[in-house]
């Protein structure tokens, strides 16, 4: 049991959202933690059982009283038959904490106490807690993070092998297909012509373009430059062999003509993005080792490509607020983003738990919204979520940019022809706001300064409204009829719209949020009900909403900046003849250029989009069960992400279909398969609706994402899955029964050789390479032999027979073996880095 526990918990602490503890603090920890699921999660229900062991590791007793278990989990009650005599409660959110009743009487060195406890159903990773550490009477301003170990539910290891099966299957269904016939160039192209000859680029190779397009082909030979070791020279007068940029008219600014003949290289595009594009592309067509090192020369196939998007908006939201991410990585999340052609940055900055700009004038706003650690006021720095532990200041819990920051970003984003769209939620998943505005206020106040005090305020200190959002919060939503309210956002705004001038990149929208505002605010506000007595139109909630949103985008509009949000910004609660509360489409707003981000395609709400798309809203297609990146690939418990939107893989946001996404769900949320009929009665797309959807956009969500590592595992392969379909032309399977006839089944098969072959291998090296993950083997047992495959060609199968963990000298897998009791299977890149292991 000991190997289980210890070989669980460095999966564990590869891809949960646990707090880092220090070697120093782990050795010395006065108690260590270990966590035991009791109850099948496949019991009905949606409660699971767990164990908490705490073993006394240090010199001295825990005291009867005088402590305290601090850590974050989803939600967690003591269970009735527990007899270990500890109580638990909610501080708020996710931060909870364990202490003694007053019949506890201590633990003395050495010894343990089992604590019987309640959760939501844990399925995987995800949901165990993290971030524990212990706070003492004597000083209550420390925390002592402590070591927290895992033990593996016996019901795991016929669950993965079972699932293991599935994959093979799923596996199975990709055709072989031979080099020569995969595309050279992703995400596929309006039309492609491949031809037999090859131009090569040396550090001798010309670039001649339009002045117009300087900034590109500067760019081009920056790009080079990593590979060839100098840049290329560009001339100012037409040569007959080399790059040739040129300007020529196409129909769209994002269009291109591409040619590669043995002379010359020849781009023509109407517009800079077109020939940004058509720059993206030929980095494509190299050969997928470019990166790896120093070349003297490169060979280009010969190709004829026209080219042009689908969608004008191809987007990739990043969270930075809960969990955070340095600046360094955000570029390199631009530099993917500009490689495969998306051209939308939904950065989300602001949440319940992290502020990450720095506002000048408001500088609580960073000094407290951006930093947690342990705290009983939070006047000084918001308290831990997600696992960041007792000590302030330690990312990614904590971290913000300046200024200077942003407008960086902002500067490399548009040299890379990526559009910013910056998101300050409102006006709830607002705490950290909130709070640094409160702190401001005191501090303020005491300077005798109550006016200046009260010119941002964000919260009604009288308001005894009682609510709890869906992250656990009971103070997290702004006042909407507070004045300051306003002063404060145009103050945001304003500083915003300097970055960006200062950046010279291109402001169109600022995404105010809008979404996942619970039941029961501003009902016992006194500022609300002066607000209502003054205004007859303001006789609910509702109205409040719209008189909310409607000031919002009077500010914009003056701004010439239209309004983003999610869905919420453009519905309305109505009560049903049975008296439920239901989510129409607000018709005030309508054809109002609201832009909204449509998540919600759960059961019941699975024509939303459409329904706000028919009504005039100009619709970011954001479907849950295909494009948040966030969710697990799949129902493995080893799995990092979430799972309550289904599990999403690269296929599911490849088989996305935009305009008719019914035919693409073949489950729904929990992963169970439809029933036929199931979308009969939904609202259709129709002509006009379908104008005003403007594109895709595929969220990752950071609350488990503790590092760069687990961003990239999680955002890639997928992200090409987002590329593809949000790019490349109307599929021919699209137009059939998607999923089930052979015209789908040779397009995936043809992209996952694609992504395999050529697209993995060029992520380990381009940009410093990715840390991708690499998937899983599918193992499958058919008598006395076992059969495996992976999704990708392109890696290797390797195994062992005696339990071992398989490594890159392992045997490597090529037929049918037979039947071992230890049979061990894992995945490897061209590099060496290896998948999860599967063991039968």
């Amino acid at each position: 049991m000991k190997r289980s526990i210890l070989l669980v918990s460095c999966l564990f602490l590869l891809f949960s959202a646990c707090s880092t503890v220090s070697k120093q603090n782990a050795t010395n920890a006065p108690l260590h933690l270990t966590w035991q699921v009791t109850s099948n999660i496949n019991d009905e229900g949606s409660r699971g059982h767990s164990s908490l062991t705490v073993t006394n590791t240090g010199e001295t007793a825990l005291p009867a009283q005088g402590w305290q278990l601090y850590f974050n989990i989803g939600n967690l009650a003591i269970a009735d038959d527990d007899t270990s005599h500890v109580q638990v409660a909610q501080i708020n959110g996710d931060a909870f904490r364990l202490f003694p009743d007053s019949l506890f009487r201590g633990l003395a060195k050495g010894d343990s106490l089992t604590i019987q406890l309640v959760s939501r159903k844990i399925r995987n990773l995800t949901d165990f807690p993290a971030g524990f550490y212990l706070v003492l009477d004597e000083d209550t301003t420390q925390g002592i993070d402590l070591p927290f170990l895992l033990d593996t539910p016996s019901y795991v290891k016929q669950e993965e092998v079972g699932l293991a099966a599935y994959i093979f299957e799923q596996n199975q269904k990709i055709n072989s297909i031979d080099s020569t016939h995969l595309p050279l160039l992703f995400p596929t192209p309006t039309s492609y012509t491949k031809k037999t000859g090859k131009f090569s680029i040396s550090d001798q190779t010309p670039i001649y373009c339009d002045t117009a397009f300087l900034p590109e082909a500067n760019y081009f030979v920056d790009e080079l430059e990593e590979v060839l070791g100098s840049k290329l020279l560009i001339n100012q007068e037409l040569t007959e062999t080399g790059i040739h940029i040129t300007k020529k008219e196409l129909p769209n600014t994002e269009a291109y003509e591409l040619d590669v003949t043995p002379e010359k290289i020849t781009i023509g595009a109407t517009g800079n993005a077109g020939v940004f594009y058509a720059l993206q592309s030929l980095k494509v067509l190299l050969p997928p080792n470019t990166w790896q090192q120093g070349q003297r020369q490169i060979e280009v196939p010969q190709v004829a490509i026209r080219d042009q998007p689908r969608f004008s908006h191809r987007a990739f939201l990043l969270d930075v607020a809960r969990n955070f991410q340095s600046k360094e990585q955000v570029f390199k999340v631009l530099d993917l983003m500009a490689l495969y052609k998306l051209n939308v940055f939904h950065f989300h900055i602001v949440e319940d738990e992290g502020w990450r700009l720095a506002i000048p004038g408001l500088p609580e706003l960073t000094a407290v919204g951006a930093n947690r650690g342990h705290t009983y006021d939070e006047k000084d720095h918001l308290l831990p979520s997600y696992g960041s532990g007792a000590t302030a200041g330690n990312s990614p819990g904590s971290g913000y940019y300046t200024r200077e920051d942003y407008i960086e970003i902002l500067r490399y984003a548009t040299q890379r022809h990526i559009k910013v769209i910056t998101e300050i939620e409102t006006p709830g998943h607002a705490r950290a706001a909130i709070k640094a505005m409160g702190a401001r206020y005191e501090r303020l106040v005491k300077e005798g300064k109550q006016q200046e005090a009260e010119q941002y305020l964000l919260h009604d200190s009288s308001d005894r409204s009682v609510y709890r959002s869906v992250q656990g919060f009971d103070d997290n939503v702004i006042n909407v009829a507070l004045p300051s309210t306003y002063t404060f956002l145009e103050k945001v705004t304003d500083e915003l719209i300097s970055m960006y001038e200062e950046a010279k990149a291109p402001l169109e929208s600022i995404h105010f949020g809008g979404d996942e505002v619970p039941e029961g605010v501003w009902e016992k506000s006194p500022v609300v009900k002066k607000l209502m007595a003054s205004q007859p139109n303001i006789q609910t909630n509702e109205d409040l909403w719209h008189y909310f949103f409607d000031k919002l985008n009077q500010m914009l509009t003056s701004k010439k900046i239209y309004l983003s949000g999610w869905e919420e910004i453009g519905l309305t609660k109505t009560t049903t003849a049975d008296g439920n509360k239901k989510m129409v489409v607000e018709p005030r707003f309508a054809n109002n250029n609201f832009h909204v981000d449509v998540w919600n395609n759960l059961s019941g709400n699975e024509d939303l989009a459409y329904k706000l798309a028919n009504a005039g809203y100009q619709v970011v297609l954001t479907n849950v069960t295909n494009m948040y990146l966030d969710l697990a690939y799949n129902p493995s418990f080893y799995e990092l992400g979430q799972y309550w939107g289904g599990y999403v893989d690269i296929e599911k946001p490849f088989r996305f279909i935009p305009y008719d996404y019914y035919r693409n769900q073949t489950e729904d949320e929990r992963g169970n398969s439809l029933p036929h009929g199931h979308f009969v009665g939904k609202e259709k797309l129709t002509a006009t609706g379908k104008k005003n959807i403007v594109g895709l956009q595929a969220p990752l969500w950071s609350e488990k994402i503790i590092d760069a590592d687990r961003l990239e595992y999680l955002l890639l392969p997928k992200i090409l899955g987002l590329a593809e379909r949000a790019w490349a032309p109307d599929p021919e399977w699209a137009n059939t029964t998607a999923g089930n006839d052979e015209s789908y089944r040779q397009a995936w098969s043809v992209f996952t050789h694609a992504v395999g072959t050529r697209e993995l291998p060029r992520l380990d090296h381009y940009k410093g390479g990715f840390s991708y993950r690499i998937p899983t083997p599918g193992v499958k047992r058919a008598g006395e032999m076992v059969q495996a495959n992976t999704q990708f060609p392109g890696l290797t199968i390797r195994y062992t027979t005696d339990g071992s963990e398989p490594t890159i000298n392992s045997t490597v897998y090529t037929a049918p073996i037979p039947f071992q009791e230890y049979l061990t299977f894992r995945v490897f890149n061209q590099q060496g880095r290896g998948s999860r292991s599967i063991r039968l």
